[in-house]
């Protein structure tokens, strides 16, 4: 029977109320339980004791002690358990959508997406086993040869966000166990299933050998600072906000040993339109680009920035297909805006839209709030001076901004602190990509809008969105490290240049 057929015939997994520490699944120790809600219907889909710090310590250190057996397996023999991950979520494909719906409040539409984008990666990741190369370099030494050798950093240590909770964690994750190292993994409080404990049912199906791969579902009051300080890990791949992602790096960089941080911080994306842009085209992608997840995406559309000779076309079209979207259970197939992951991101939004009305722009489409359904809501006649334009706002709220021209419309997309996404809508290719490498960011999309990111090719941001790149070769550099190792064939002479010394190294 084949590995496929097996799983054809398993049961969904069961109830997810413990946490899989070095190869056991079994309860946190900490004296608080995780009510993992459905931010849609309230409804409590999952109860989990949470870790502490004496968990944490188990799994870093059945991390270590299980790394070195899974990173000595052949290449593609931890491909292979890369494979079998993506037939596990190929047979599962449902039931992780069903999970992403009930947890994270994703719409049937972004599920679907945040499935292929994991499936993606587990197929990526299943050949970068082959991508971890070393070099021989040349040496101006006689009888000297250099080599460099390319190993996996040991143990991980990654910390998702709630937004994409299964897709963030398995870019860092899946590339990682694939080039050789243990990770540990630290979910965000909202998604602990999505983001961490049901791919380590996925990746136990698998195959990957107990102790490979620890879950801890805890408060960061409780573990947090100990997680990215602990001793054992080697790397810290975090994603999220700028203020949190400032104090992983500090305190990584205060750890008793020092460790490198890769980051994927926020955003302020900018949707740039020329004014020869196609305006129907542009249009579809910016309702996209916007609303995906209620806008509860890094790489979201932040702002739209359009040339003043089609500022008021575009914005009636625009305006009049959000009034029409769909709005409400994220379980229809044609919802296209659900809920906000819980009350504390609901009240902030409806801050920035009071302050939106008080400063003078004109709203075009809106509407209150129905539990944590919060309409799309759109804004024009918005300065980049606006908090509607200086903050993230992760959520459903639309600022459209005014442009004098191209030179105009670059100097705002660049004026901010974030510098992660972002695109240019314009029927003239070339003039696009002139743009395009004007825009102080990681990414720029000619005629697309910004939510972007494909196997192997390098996601990251500059300025306060992150450090370091994600995806394909990138991941291979973020989770391996160089060893120089030399071998002096011939005997040489110390110091090297002893024949134009004299004194004690010359004999005498």
């Amino acid at each position: 029977m084949t590995f496929q057929q097996k799983l054809a015939q398993a049961r969904p997994y069961p109830d997810f109320d413990s946490v899989p520490i070095g190869g056991i699944w079994r309860k946190g120790r900490s004296d608080k339980v995780n009510r993992d809600l459905n931010p849609y219907t309230g409804d409590v889909v999952a109860e989990i004791p949470q870790a502490n710090q004496d968990d944490l310590d188990e799994a870093y250190i059945s991390a270590a002690n299980a790394q070195p057996a899974w990173a000595g397996r052949l290449p593609g023999e931890r491909a292979e358990v890369l494979r079998r991950a993506a037939v596990a979520m190929e047979v599962r494909r449902d039931e992780i959508i069903d999970w992403l719906i009930r947890e994270s409040g994703s719409t049937r539409i972004k599920a679907s997406l945040e499935w292929e984008a994991v499936h993606a990666v587990m197929l990526e990741a299943a050949a970068l086993p082959y991508l971890v190369e070393g070099r021989i370099l040349p040496a101006d030494v006689a009888g000297k040869e250099s080599r460099v050798y390319r190993k996996p950093v040991g143990v991980v240590g990654v910390i998702s966000p709630w937004n994409w909770p299964m897709q963030l964690t398995n870019r860092s994750l899946a590339p990682a166990l694939a080039v050789g190292n243990a990770v540990v993994v630290k979910p965000a409080s909202d998604t602990p299933v999505t983001g961490g404990l049901l791919l380590a049912r996925i990746f136990e199906e698998a195959g990957l050998p107990p102790g490979v791969l620890s879950v801890v579902v805890g408060a960061g009051s409780e573990i947090g600072d100990a997680f990215v300080q602990h001793p054992i890990p080697r790397v810290i791949s975090f994603t999220g906000s700028t203020p949190v992602g400032r104090g992983v790096a500090r305190l990584a960089a205060e750890a008793s040993i020092l460790k490198r941080v890769d980051l994927e911080l926020g955003g302020n994306s900018p949707f740039v339109i020329l004014n020869d842009a196609d305006l129907d085209q542009a249009v579809e992608a910016a309702v996209f680009g916007k609303f995906l997840h209620q806008g509860q995406i890094c790489m979201i559309v932040n702002r739209f920035i359009v040339d003043a000779a089609v500022y008021e076309p575009f914005l009636d079209r625009f305006a009049e297909r959000v009034r029409g979207l769909r709005v409400g259970d994220p379980d229809q197939p044609d919802t296209v805006v659900g809920p906000i992951i819980n009350q504390r991101q609901l009240q902030g939004l409806q801050e920035r839209i009071k302050e939106a009305q008080g400063a003078g722009a004109r709203q075009m489409a809106g509407g209150e709030p129905e539990g944590l359904v919060l309409p799309p809501h759109v804004f024009a006649d918005v300065t980049n001076e606006m908090p509607l334009a200086r903050e993230e706002l992760f959520g459903p709220i639309a600022p459209v901004i005014r442009a004098q021209g191209e030179r105009d419309a670059l100097s705002i997309a660049n004026d901010t602190d974030y510098g992660l996404s972002s695109c240019v809508f314009t029927q003239d290719i070339e003039r696009g990509v002139r743009f395009a490498r004007h825009v102080k960011a990681g990414m720029t999309h000619v005629n697309d809008q910004p939510v972007n990111d494909l196997p192997f090719n390098p996601f990251g941001g500059e300025k306060n969105s992150g450090i370091g790149r994600f995806n394909g070769r990138w991941g291979v550099e973020a989770f391996t490290t160089d060893h120089w190792i030399t071998i002096q064939h011939a005997p040489r002479p110390f110091p090297p240049n002893a024949e134009a010394i004299k004194g004690p190294w010359a004999g005498g």
